[in-house]
């Protein structure tokens, strides 16, 4: 039999998109008020999805204080009242929440193994949520560019 479970997670950071590819008035073009010099911060939601075998023994899909260690330990602890921006994986990335989505699912992918990690869903706001299921997800598309 297989489950599911989905545990939340929230952390407050801060970036500014922006990417030197772009000129100055083509970055205000793309991102508006988030191109700000001075950045602007969010109290992100993250939901984390397990799926797999419910365990005969514990009766779990994956036990909740280990998903919540390796979420601590890889997630939290690296991004938590940080400023995206400054990590190593936005060095040439634009700090969007959809890149963040892409990076907190690798991330937890190599961590939780053996474990399904079946997605993760970041709220960015109450109106703009982003998920990832690996790399069988659909194709990027460049809409609007």
């Amino acid at each position: 039999m297989i489950a599911s479970f989905t545990r939340g997670y929230t952390f407050s950071a801060s970036h500014r998109l922006h990417t030197d590819l772009l000129s100055p008035e083509a970055n205000r073009a793309a991102f508006g008020k988030c191109n700000n010099p001075h950045g602007h911060g969010h109290n992100y939601r993250v939901f984390v999805t397990v799926s797999g075998p419910i365990s005969p023994q514990t009766g779990m899909v994956i036990n909740m204080a280990t998903l919540d260690a390796v979420v601590r330990e890889h997630i939290l602890s690296r991004f938590d009242h940080r400023n995206l921006n400054l990590d190593p994986l936005f060095s040439q990335l634009v700090s969007t929440t959809e890149n963040l989505t892409i990076a907190v699912y690798n991330l937890l992918h190599a961590a939780l193994a053996p474990a399904h990690l079946a997605l993760v869903r970041i709220e960015e706001t109450e109106n703009n949520f982003f998920e990832y299921s690996g790399a069988a997800s659909p194709a990027p598309q460049t809409l609007g560019q």
